[in-house]
């Protein structure tokens, strides 16, 4: 019990305290004031203390102890290097660049993926695990299984800590689990379910028989080509219409040339005959070589010894022959002729003229004759070429069309052979594909296997000292707390403070206890 007077300063100076609440009496205390409180309320200390303890081994055991498995995913390029199935003896692999951001992205979100995520909850069984108390009064245990599944599956996500690491073409995936088996199995299941989704993702099933298919068909094409190539040589009976359409070309042209060359010669002749024939016309046929003058006895002379030669021989003649007989009539005619030609030259002299052919004329008209008959044969010469170059021209454009149809198989059977060697190719390097994948030789690996922590991701020691660190703090917040909110007057000061009048004089609760007396 407390007793004073007012309106009088004590001695101990605690004046001007008014109306001070003593909710404000903690503030400003001294070290041992704040001890003092801290035995005041030592068992609220002790209470809190314990009670935070245990909450945090709770917390440790029930939340924080977890056991973290890990691996490692090395991406290389979206295509694998796989061995190329060529003709050539220098084939070699095709070489890929360095592994994108998107590559890396698309690699991340395949392993974030819902099925995937679903594949691994139902195989590790994390949709079986025990449900908690929070869990069953959630209603979890009245779940079908394909909720559960999912439901897990979203836990999974967002338990698992999937990122690239930087400077790197690893993907890093980290889960954490209160069983370090649980945890190693998680990331095994997804390791290996995700290295089979790549497959199938990448590289659809099937490729090997479609290709196979293709090659089969592409075999069958390429084998009627070739038999339509073979039947259109024996049908037409040349094996190849480019060469013999050239060469014909080639007898074409010269045959033309030829047929130039005659029409050449057949104008020049034509125009050759024009002119002789100009120039015969102008030419006599014959010219006087001699001329000579005799009187009439000395020709008298010669005719009638001719006559008598004429009668000699007719009389001949009639001895033989009748006088109707051809000769004998030639002879009577020559004998009156000769009678005649006396007769005349009894009458005037004789001027005899001896004449022979112009060589000049017999030169022209056997140039004539001669061009005449090179006419005609180059004329006939010309029908000749005429004929020849129509049918080597017929023939080179039946060489041209076969030439065409020939150039249209072969480029049939090329093609066929080209799509069947592309397939055939195709098909070798699906089925090295296959047999990479399948031997699990994939352009992603896993680096660094998940195995089985012994350790927890935080050691025991640690939340230990963390926990008791906490407690502590807690237990002397919650003490000066409970002290804070204590309304009890337990010191002098704290009197006058909170009455705002001086003390005079403080009562022992214990009779034996000796308090001293203070007087205003």
């Amino acid at each position: 019990m407390k007793t004073g007077t007012n309106g009088h300063n004590g001695h101990n100076g605690h004046n001007g305290f008014n109306g001070i609440h003593p909710v404000g009496r903690t503030l400003g205390k001294t070290g041992r004031d704040m001890l003092a409180i801290l035995f005041r309320q030592r068992g609220v200390v002790i209470a809190s203390f314990l009670g935070l303890s245990l909450a945090a081994a709770l917390i440790y055991f029930f939340v924080l102890n977890r056991y973290e498995s890990q691996t490692m995913i090395l991406v290389q390029n979206s295509e694998r290097a796989d061995p190329v199935v060529t003709g050539q003896s220098n084939a070699q692999p095709a070489l890929h660049e360095a592994v994108t951001p998107d590559q890396m992205t698309s690699e991340l979100e395949l392993l974030r993926s819902r099925d995937l995520l679903e594949q691994v909850v139902d195989a590790t069984g994390l949709d079986s695990q025990p449900l908690s108390l929070l869990q069953r009064l959630r209603g979890y245990q009245k779940m079908t299984k394909q909720q559960r599944i999912e439901k897990a599956a979203r836990d999974l996500a967002d338990k698992l800590d999937v990122q690239i690491l930087r400077d790197t073409d690893l993907i890093s995936v980290a889960y954490p689990a209160k069983d370090p088996q649980l945890a190693a199995r998680v990331l095994q299941t997804l390791d290996d379910l995700y290295l089979k989704k790549h497959v199938a993702v990448h590289r659809p099933a099937g490729t090997s028989d479609f290709f196979q298919r293709e090659t089969q068909q592409y075999a069958k094409s390429l084998s009627q080509a070739e038999g339509q190539l073979v039947g259109f040589v024996h049908d037409q009976g040349v094996a190849f219409p480019q060469l013999e359409r050239d060469t014909t070309l080639a007898k074409l042209s010269d045959f033309e040339a030829l047929a130039g060359q005659n029409q050449a010669g057949i104008a020049e002749t034509e125009q050759r005959i024009h002119e002789l024939q100009g120039k015969l016309a102008t030419i006599p046929a014959r010219q006087t070589t001699m001329v000579t003058t005799s009187d009439s006895g000395q020709l008298l002379e010669q005719l009638k010894g001719q006559l008598l030669t004429l009668e000699l021989q007719r009389i001949d003649l009639l001895e033989k022959y009748n006088p109707e007989y051809r000769p004998v009539k030639e002879v009577e005619k020559q004998i009156a002729e000769t009678h005649a030609a006396i007769q005349e030259a009894e009458k005037s002299q004789l001027r005899q003229e001896t004449t022979d052919r112009d060589p000049n004329f017999e030169m022209v008209r056997e140039n004539l004759t001669k061009s005449q008959a090179d006419l005609a044969g180059f004329k006939a010469r010309a029908i000749a070429l005429g004929q020849a170059v129509n049918g080597f021209r017929t023939k080179a454009l039946r060489f041209e069309s076969q030439d065409v149809h020939q150039k249209g198989l072969l480029r049939a059977v090329q093609t066929s052979e080209d799509n069947y060697l592309l397939y055939l190719r195709k098909q070798e390097e699906a089925r090295i594909a296959e047999a990479l994948d399948s031997r699990g030789i994939l352009n992603v690996t896993v680096a660094e296997a998940a195995l089985v922590p012994t350790l927890p991701v935080h050691s025991g020691l640690f939340y230990l000292v963390l926990g008791t660190l906490l407690a502590g703090l807690g237990s002397v917040a919650t003490a000066f707390l409970a002290d804070h909110l204590d309304p009890t007057l337990r010191t002098p000061e704290e009197v006058e403070a909170a009455l705002n009048i001086p003390l005079l004089i403080t009562v022992p609760k214990d009779a034996n206890q000796r308090t001293p007396v203070h007087v205003s």
